[in-house]
């Protein structure tokens, strides 16, 4: 029976080594069947576990307590997840359905701003999708960019953010079309009726929290493999995502999916030809086999619908190549020869299929202008 107590397991370290199997279970990922077996891509892998963990702590460990609820970020530009956009500022907050909560803050200025309320996480066997959603179109915004949202499983007057009762988590994303000259949005959250200092750390809970973190890393690097691996199944293409697919992997209702695998050798590009719909945002990325984007403090590996260069009827064309070859809208690999890549709008009036084909450099190039 000492066993099936979590006490008692903490204590006498079998929590601590079922945490460290699942651990070493998710370094199978790297080694899947159908993961790159060159030694770059698999030292990006065992990083993207390592960063995996990072996360799943700041997740289960650090800011977990719904009743003391504090944004944090499950996505930045150390520690990355399913495609995660370069252009977005995530923030995420440990909420509960057992509770109401007043964020509140002022707008800014930023492209985009949009909340969302989710059930389920990676690695869990619980449904997993999104309980409610709004974006600042939809709030009464004071003149001085001022406003309050109440998030409540009732209806509410004025800005309601709808929950369920199995809500756990929020998810606030900033999208910037130029950063340079954007302010983002500043943003405060309490849980209505809280009183005094969160309550000390429950050893019950550290130890379910442990065996959650861990599982989060392994449900998280399975998932996107399985994703990478279907989109191998098409490479070089870019193909239209299912939203019930992106739904249930807390993806933002707003937003339609374009997403795929690229392959290329030193010498040849990626020409990606599209039309963007009418939209309020839209961005192209690339990202190494394990969903990461790629390093954009550095490169040259994304696009959007302010930093495009147009034609003249209004169509894009990205070449992504190693090198440069003297275009308008260079997509840089940043030393990868094979990776996924995604293409977003948001709230588009129409979906417009993107075209793809590989060339040699010297064919990209002549379309320089």
């Amino acid at each position: 029976m000492a066993h099936e107590d979590p006490l008692a397991r903490l204590a006498d370290g079998t929590l601590w080594e079922e945490f460290c199997d699942i651990l070493k279970r998710a370094g199978q990922v790297v080694l899947r069947e159908r993961s790159p077996k060159d030694a770059f891509d698999q030292a990006e892998g065992y990083r993207y576990l390592t960063r995996l963990m990072r996360l799943a702590f700041e997740k289960f460990i650090e800011h977990n307590d719904p009743a003391t609820p504090r944004f944090y970020r499950l996505s930045h530009e150390t520690a990355k997840i399913g495609c995660d956009n370069p252009d977005s500022f995530y923030q995420n907050c440990r909420i509960s359905g057992e509770y109401e909560y007043r964020l509140w803050g002022n707008r800014g200025t930023v492209a985009y701003l949009g909340f969302g309320t989710y059930y389920g996480h990676y690695g869990s066997n619980a449904r997993s999708g999104c309980s409610g959603y709004l974006e600042a179109s939809d709030l009464k915004i004071a003149p001085d960019g001022s406003f309050e949202i109440i998030l409540s499983t009732d209806r509410k007057p004025g800005n309601w953010l709808p929950m369920e009762p199995d809500t756990s988590m929020l998810i606030v994303r900033q999208n910037f079309l130029d950063r340079s000259s954007e302010r983002p949005a500043e943003l405060h959250i309490e849980r209505i009726g809280a009183e005094g200092p969160p309550a000390p750390l429950d050893p019950a809970e550290l130890a379910a929290n442990l065996i959650e973190s861990a599982r989060f890393v392994e449900g998280t690097a399975r998932l996107f493999a399985e994703w990478a691996e279907g989109f191998m199944e098409r490479p070089n293409e870019l193909v239209a995502m299912d939203p019930k697919v992106t739904g249930g992997a807390h993806g933002d209702p707003n937003i339609f999916f374009y997403m795929g695998y690229w392959r290329l050798e030193p010498d040849q590009a990626l020409v990606i030809e599209l039309k963007p719909p009418k939209c309020e945002y839209w961005n192209f990325q690339l990202n190494n086999h394990w969903m990461e984007s790629l390093d954009y403090r550095y490169h040259t590996i994304h696009v959007n619908k302010h930093t495009a260069r147009y034609e003249a009827d209004g169509s894009v064309r990205l070449v992504v190549a190693a090198r440069n070859p003297g275009v308008a809208n260079w997509i840089d690999t940043a030393g990868h020869r094979r990776g996924t890549m995604g293409l977003r709008w948001v709230k588009a009036d129409s979906h417009p299929q993107p075209s793809c084909r590989v060339v040699e450099l010297p064919v990209a190039a002549a379309h320089a202008p």
